[in-house]
């Protein structure tokens, strides 16, 4: 699995340090010291990069403004933000703005490398299911309830008729997971194993960033479907949405 890694980190020590677990594993890396060159860099070659990974505190354009002005250029390339901030609202203002997974520094380069494997196997399941006879094929949904329409191998998501762009892959999964049993509810734990595959050593304000941000998407097409169940977690249920 080769993988073209675009890593922004103006911490010397710590990019050599993950060049030489990227290059055991058979992976490329380019680096960009601050956030204006990260962004010219993306700008010039976006299909170029498998996975970003960004450091928070940058010269020029930090962190949070490199990854809005990345999800403009591409809103499904991964994006892991490494800081050595650890507090709960930096946490949650980072993948609010579209980044995938978050990592504070210290850490371990065997937990970074196994989390970005996790992402980047997703990716490549869903570019395996994004074949050009299924994109052709008639509009068949893996998930039809009352107002939402799902297709997995297209990544398409309607509601009441219209289009829901500019999902990231967690966004979706996690809008696939709950939508496949309406009215189920799932706690943030059931959810970081469901959609995110992996021990997430109980980082569970990430599933709180990202429902966040999908729900403010899906408010755009229509009225909210995902619901909080306090002291529990999330449901999908668009059963009493009106038509």
């Amino acid at each position: 699995m080769v993988m073209n890694i675009l890593m922004v980190e103006d911490d010397t020590s710590v990019a050599e340090m993950m060049e030489m677990f990227f290059k055991k594993e058979g992976w490329n890396q380019d680096i960009a010291v601050d956030g204006e060159q990260a962004v010219d860099m993306f700008k010039a070659n976006a299909a170029k990069y498998d996975l970003i990974t960004l450091d928070l505190n940058l010269p020029k354009k930090d962190g949070i403004q490199v990854a809005k002005e990345v999800r403009q250029i591409s809103p499904t390339v991964p994006i892991i933000m490494l800081t050595a901030r650890g507090s709960e609202s930096d946490q949650v203002l980072g993948l609010g703005i579209g980044a995938d997974e978050y990592v504070t520094k210290p850490f371990s380069p065997i937990a970074l490398i196994a989390r970005i494997k996790a992402l980047h196997r997703r990716v490549v399941m869903e570019e395996t299911q994004n074949k050009p006879a299924e994109e052709k094929s008639s509009g068949s949904y893996e998930i039809e309830t009352a107002h939402l329409k799902i297709s997995k191998a297209r990544r398409e998501v309607l509601f009441d008729g219209q289009s829901v762009t500019t999902l990231t892959p967690k966004e979706f999964d996690l809008l696939f997971t709950m939508a496949q049993k309406p009215k189920q509810v799932f706690t943030r734990e059931q959810l970081l194993e469901l959609v995110w595959g992996y021990e997430y050593y109980g980082e569970e304000r990430t599933v709180d960033a990202h429902i966040k941000k999908l729900r403010q998407k899906l408010e755009k097409v229509g009225p909210q479907v995902i619901q909080t169940v306090w002291g529990v977690g999330y449901k999908f249920d668009d059963s009493q949405v009106e038509k």
